[in-house]
């Protein structure tokens, strides 16, 4: 008994001793198949910071709505559309000429290629707007620039919150505030429905909706307290810094300081 109490005891010793050694490996952060590994095999090192895969493509895509929204916005000026149409095509050939620049210039530095075409879904979208006339082509402009604009706002902020880079952390800023302008630009049209988007918005969703109970037919929900500060508090920035309704997009004009545009 004692010898096969020894020979237990050996091996249990050397499956500890195999554990001990295991776990690390295991438990690294990095370890493949994880987020983490995942962000470090996408990433390289720029003296701006790291760069990551989805730091690359939010620049790849802020390239390519340019290659079709600034298209859509002169073919919307060129046709006979009404004046909030026509306010909104110059908002998006401003916008989309600024952020070009800006992004080639980022690309530029960080080494990162962009296309030159828009892609197969965008030409689609931009022979829709050719096809199309009358009120036809009205709703068409609104409703697909309007969910182009849509889908590209999340994917701006999350880059925004999670990149380590300066020059992408920039120019996601500029993005965000060009991206909405041009959506409040298109919602003053009058022609963007809504209820699509809600709809289009529901059939992708893969969670339950969360949020209080619905209210009750005819019945009134107490006011809320204001939050506020307290005590002497001298504050003195505004909390919007344009119009209601209105997105202020005023900024330096982009420069090539490195002068890495050819």
């Amino acid at each position: 008994m004692r010898r096969i109490n020894g020979t237990a005891l050996v091996i249990a010793a050397l499956f500890v001793t195999v554990g001990a050694l295991a776990y690390p490996v295991w438990s690294y952060a990095d370890r493949s198949g994880t987020g983490q590994a995942d962000l470090a095999a996408g990433t390289v090192s720029t003296r701006w910071g790291p760069l990551t895969a989805s730091d690359r493509d939010l620049i790849v895509r802020v390239r390519l709505a340019g290659l079709w929204e600034l298209p859509a916005g002169q073919q919307a000026l060129e046709r006979p559309v009404s004046k909030a149409f026509k306010e909104t095509a110059d908002h998006l050939i401003v916008g989309h000429t600024d952020l070009d620049k800006r992004v080639r210039i980022v690309a530029a530095q960080l080494g990162v290629e962009l296309p030159n075409q828009p892609n197969e879904q965008q030409q689609g979208w931009l022979d829709e707007l050719s096809a199309a006339s009358g009120k036809e082509y009205e709703y068409k402009f609104a409703n697909l620039l309007r969910s182009a604009h849509g889908k590209i706002f999340p994917a701006i902020g999350a880059v925004r919150n999670s990149t380590r880079n300066t020059l992408v952390r920039q120019l996601a800023s500029d993005t965000n505030q060009t991206v909405l302008d041009h959506i409040t630009m298109l919602e003053k049209t009058g022609s963007v429905d809504f209820d699509a988007i809600a709809n289009d918005t529901a059939a992708a969703a893969t969670a339950s909706p969360t949020g209080p109970p619905a209210p009750v037919p005819g019945s009134t929900a107490a006011s809320a307290p204001p939050a506020e500060a307290t005590g002497d508090v001298e504050v003195s920035s505004s909390p919007s810094p344009g119009e209601p309704g209105t997105v202020n997009t005023s900024r330096p004009e982009p420069e090539d300081s490195e002068n890495v545009l050819q």
